[in-house]
């Protein structure tokens, strides 16, 4: 078991982000984050920071960019937050925005929570709930959340009835999808079949008080490492057994009880969410595994206007999109 991390060596990097919620890391060490000013942050090697921002998008709030994408031409596919318009969307470098998958069965699709392709070119979306307002679905009966593919034979729903439906990814041997169900504190996974349907869900841990999954990412040894809002904590998942550790915390014990408080009387609701007490970090919210050894981890922030850098004891997988182009 590798040893717990220190605050002390998490580092403060970039300035001036908008809910950098999601953080994609690359071989050239290029980062990018999903910004609320309407588009995505980039963070080049040297330091130096640009934002592509959406200038085509016709919705009375434009973009909510939550999850992001890498694609192989540089552009960017964004899982849309928006109250007038979900689903996942993409973004180019000169800010053009087009939909690409924003209905189903002829309906529209509501707000998006994350979106990613695996190996085979596959699109995964996730949709965390079908309640308005969402916060009625931060509550432990949360089962309206769904999961979508698109691949060559169209778009479907694959898995529903989830408790709140967050970051997913493929594993590396390509047999599984992860998925975080983030208000029903659960890691789960379902078997990925040739033609892209999955089968029935396992548990693959229950998380505890406090604990609410959002992104993660997967290591070299056969674990999942994933974020925590509210205890602000990351946490190391077997994938084979399902045994956890929180490796890294930056928790007050006083928020952390009235938030489980009210997610317990099944009142959870907004200001739960958007109110931090902690002496660092922000609601990190998700984790990217980079530098030249993919031994650093980068994590995303809720609540902050930057993103956090620690060293990590253990290498990360390369991500489908780790040597995408550069700059």
């Amino acid at each position: 078991m590798p040893d717990r991390l220190e605050l002390d060596d998490v580092e403060v990097i970039g300035s001036g982000l908008h809910r950098p919620e999601c953080v994609l890391a690359t071989a050239s060490g290029d980062l990018y984050t999903s910004d609320w000013r309407g588009g995505v942050a980039h963070r080049r090697p040297d330091g130096s920071e640009r934002l592509y921002v959406g200038r085509t998008m016709d919705l009375a709030e434009g973009p909510r960019p939550n999850g992001i994408a890498l694609e192989p031409d540089g552009s960017f596919l964004f899982a849309n937050l928006g109250s007038d318009a979900g689903g996942a969307w993409r973004i180019d470098r000169k800010g053009q925005i087009r939909p690409v998958l924003v209905e189903l069965d002829g309906a529209p699709l509501p707000p998006a929570n994350f979106v990613t392709r695996d190996a085979a070119g596959r699109l995964w979306l996730t949709i965390s709930t079908r309640l308005k307002p969402r916060a009625l679905d931060y509550r432990r009966g949360a089962s309206s959340g769904f999961i979508v593919v698109m691949d060559h034979k169209g778009a479907r729903t694959v898995a529903d009835g989830l408790g709140f439906t967050n970051e997913c990814l493929v594993d590396p041997t390509g047999q599984w999808l992860y998925v975080n169900e983030t208000y029903g504190r659960r890691f789960s996974r379902f078997p990925l079949r040739p033609n892209g349907d999955l089968g029935p869900k396992e548990v693959v841990t229950e998380l505890g008080p406090g604990q609410y999954p959002d992104g993660f990412a997967f290591d070299a040894e056969g674990h999942a490492w994933t974020t925590s809002v509210i205890s602000n904590q990351l946490i190391r998942i077997s994938l084979a057994d399902g045994e956890s550790s929180v490796l890294l915390e930056d928790s007050d014990a006083g928020h952390v009880a009235w938030v489980e408080a009210a997610y317990q009387a099944d009142k959870l609701g907004r200001e739960h969410m958007e109110k931090m007490q902690s002496e660092k970090l922000r609601n990190i919210s998700s984790i990217a595994f980079g530098g030249p050894d993919l031994r650093t981890a980068y994590l995303g922030c809720l609540l902050g206007d930057h993103i956090y850098r620690v060293r990590m004891p253990v290498a990360g997988v390369p991500p489908v999109h780790w040597r995408y182009p550069v700059g």
